[in-house]
């Protein structure tokens, strides 16, 4: 149709939406989810909460109690506020929209996270990738290199990063923090239950550092919740970018719940790292898979021909992640999700009749 040429941007039109392929009647290992439910009885007190919510009204902007709540239950600064988004991804077009002043930069180690790039796309800000180092390490003479030459606005540091699974060095991310004094420096922690290391208590040590999160890794990424942490000064801003009422009534219950049993959340994340481990080094024992160290609930692996591994899972009814085509760091590489001890046991058992 001609009438979208002249209505939709170019840059729109030449661009594909995200892709999600149907899992339905596969063991789903694509999307670093927790694969746990809810043990019961939670599901039926949650359900018995939500029956009280008052659907007819809209939710509060900055609901105050339950921001106090968040707060103490995950041991944020006092000094510091939150900022909640309709999961991280809200947040990093929030961050985006911001900081689009003309000539601005968003600078990431690539590979990365897509939302950082893509966000910058939709704001019209250039996005500048640092390719790391061959063993997926932050290649520090190019990221403070490129800090210097780009001055960019905001520099995005996954820690751990996402699609490599790599815990990138504490005194490299301070280097760089301290090298970007006029940048935003973004630690996106969305897979800190399973690094078990954070940023959170140092934010105030630096007038340039915000950390992200999200409960989707943890075990709720059906309620779409990210949050930003950071001095008042930061949050302030990005509130003015904030859709009025972005966080739904089901989403904010649901949190408030989830803040009184962040036990059962951190006893499943320990399940997931001992299951790591094992498919670490089972993986890493059959012909041609090089198993690359992850600190996420997800392992990065190199095989010698990724499409037909993807392809023998397929046919098996498993769903991973191809990401060979992504960055020619990740070339031959499959992202494989850590799912339940059975779920990964026939991962396994498919991998060993494939890589032989």
């Amino acid at each position: 149709m001609t009438i979208l040429r002249d209505v939709i941007r170019a840059d729109i039109l030449e661009i594909t939406s995200y892709p999600i392929p149907d899992a339905t009647g596969f063991i789903k290992l694509d999307a670093m989810e927790n694969p746990y439910a809810l043990p019961w009885p939670l599901p039926d007190q949650l359900s018995k909460r939500l029956a009280q919510v008052a659907l007819n009204r809209y939710p509060i902007p900055h609901p105050r109690s339950l921001l106090d709540k968040l707060k103490f239950s995950l041991q944020i600064p006092a000094d510091c506020d939150v900022l909640l988004g309709n999961g991280s991804d809200e947040l990093i077009n929030m961050i985006a929209t911001a900081c689009s002043k003309s000539g601005a930069k968003i600078l990431a180690p690539a590979p990365g996270f897509v939302m950082y790039s893509m966000s910058a796309k939709l704001a019209h800000v250039e996005f500048v990738g640092v390719p790391l180092n061959v063993d997926l390490t932050l290649n520090m003479v190019a990221m403070l290199k490129a800090i210097t030459a780009y001055q960019p606005a905001v520099v995005y540091l996954a820690y751990p990063n996402n699609p490599t699974g790599t815990l990138f060095n504490n005194a490299d991310i301070e280097r760089i923090i301290r090298a970007a004094n006029r940048s935003l420096v973004v630690i996106d922690e969305a897979y800190q239950l399973f690094a078990q290391s954070t940023w959170m208590s140092r934010i105030s040590e630096f007038d340039n550092v915000v950390v992200m999160r999200t409960v989707s890794k943890s075990g709720l990424a059906g309620i779409r919740l990210g949050y930003l942490v950071g001095l008042p000064s930061w949050i302030n801003e990005f509130d003015k970018v904030r859709p009025p009422y972005n966080i739904n009534v089901l989403t904010q219950t649901t949190l408030d719940f989830m803040l009184d049993h962040l036990d059962v959340l951190e006893a499943q994340a320990a399940k997931s790292r001992k299951e790591r481990s094992r498919l670490a080094e089972a993986i890493g024992e059959l012909s041609g898979a090089h198993v690359f160290p992850s600190a996420a609930n997800f392992l990065l692996v190199r095989v010698l021909d990724a499409t037909a591994v993807f392809d023998a899972l397929i046919g098996e009814r498993i769903l991973i992640k191809n990401v060979s085509k992504m960055h020619p760091l990740l070339a031959e590489c499959l992202r494989i999700t850590v799912g339940m001890p059975d779920e990964n046991t026939q991962l396994l058992a498919t991998l060993r009749k494939t890589l032989h």
